[in-house]
C-alpha cells in the first residue's frame, strides 16, 4: 500500500501536538498533519479506541495515525506499527488498536504489526517518558515518506488485545452496557449500534440504565427541551444517553461497564 503523505495525531495531552508535528516534520517535510484530537482523558485506552475507529476511515487510503495514549511508557510494553486494511498506525502495544485487528480479521482485510524496535528510525536520543516525541512520530514519519512497514521492525502475532464488549440479544430485549464517558459533553456512549436494531422502529424501544428508564429512542436534540434526559444515536451511529444542554454523567452517575437495557 503506498503512503498518502498524511499524518493524524491524538493524544491525551490536552492541547496541541506540536512538538510532534516538528519531529515529522523534520523527517518528512513535505507530510500533511491533522490533528484528530488532543482531550483524550488521560491514560483512557479506550477512549482512544473508540475514537479512532470512528474517525480513520475518514483519511485518504495509506495514511498514517499516531497515537499517543500510553500510560506504560517507559516499560516493556513495545511501540507498534500496523498495517489494518488501508491505513497505518502508530502506537504502544496496550490494547489500543484492537477493534482495527478484529475489523481486518473478520473482513478479510491486510494486517501486518510491527515491533518498531530498530533505532535507527527513532530520533537519536529517546526519554522514558515521552516515546511520542522519540519513538511513534519518527516512525510514522519514516513510514509516510514511503520507508516499508516490514523495514521498521520485526513482525509480531501476539499484540496486546483489550477485551470488547458485544451486546446480547434476548426475547425482546436487547442488553448492552456503557463503554465510554464522554466528560466534555457529558454523554454516555453505549457498545449498542443502529445496526442492532434493523428493522425495529427506535421510537417503540425503551432504553434502561440503573433504575433510570428513557421511553424511546429520540432521532434529535432539537425535538427536546434543555435539561430532558433522552436517548438517540450519535453521529456514529452508537447509542447515546444525554441531556439537551447538560451532563447526562453528572445527573446518573455512570461506570463504565454498567449495563443498558433496551425493550421492544
Amino acid at each position: 500500500m503506498k503512503p498518502s503523505g498524511v499524518i493524524s495525531l491524538t493524544t491525551d495531552f490536552g492541547g496541541g501536538g506540536g512538538v510532534l508535528r516538528g519531529v515529522i516534520w523534520g523527517i518528512a517535510p513535505q507530510a500533511q498533519v491533522a490533528d484528530l484530537s488532543h482531550t483524550i482523558q488521560p491514560q483512557n485506552i479506550r477512549m482512544a479506541s473508540w475514537y479512532l475507529t470512528r474517525q480513520t476511515h475518514f483519511f485518504p487510503s495509506g495514511s498514517v495515525h499516531v497515537v499517543v495514549v500510553d500510560p506504560g511508557v517507559g516499560t516493556v510494553r513495545r511501540p507498534l506499527a500496523v498495517q489494518a486494511g488501508d491505513q497505518y498506525f502508530v502506537g504502544p502495544d496496550n490494547g489500543l488498536f484492537t477493534p482495527f485487528y478484529e475489523q481486518a480479521e473478520e473482513n478479510g482485510w491486510p494486517l501486518k504489526i510491527i515491533h518498531t524496535d530498530k533505532p535507527e528510525f527513532w530520533l537519536p536520543k529517546v526519554s522514558v517518558v515521552f516515546h511520542g516525541r522519540d519513538i511513534f512520530s519518527p516512525v510514522a514519519a519514516h513510514l509516510a515518506r514511503g520507508v516499508p512497514l516490514e523495514d521498521l521492525g520485526t513482525p509480531i502475532t501476539d499484540p496486546v488485545r483489550q477485551p470488547l464488549p458485544r451486546p446480547t440479544r434476548a426475547g425482546n430485549e436487547l442488553r448492552g452496557e456503557v463503554i465510554l464517558l464522554y466528560q466534555h459533553l457529558g454523554n454516555i456512549i453505549t457498545n449498542i449500534d443502529r445496526v442492532h436494531l434493523e428493522g425495529i422502529d427506535p421510537a417503540g424501544v425503551r432504553v434502561t440504565l440503573g433504575s433510570t428508564t428513557i421511553p424511546t429512542i429520540s432521532r434529535t436534540f432539537g425535538e427536546h427541551q434543555p435539561g430532558e434526559l433522552i436517548a438517540l444515536f450519535g453521529s456514529n451511529d452508537e447509542l447515546m444517553i444525554s441531556v439537551v444542554n447538560n451532563s447526562a454523567i453528572a445527573l446518573l452517575n455512570p461506570a463504565v461497564g454498567d449495563p443498558v437495557t433496551l425493550t421492544f
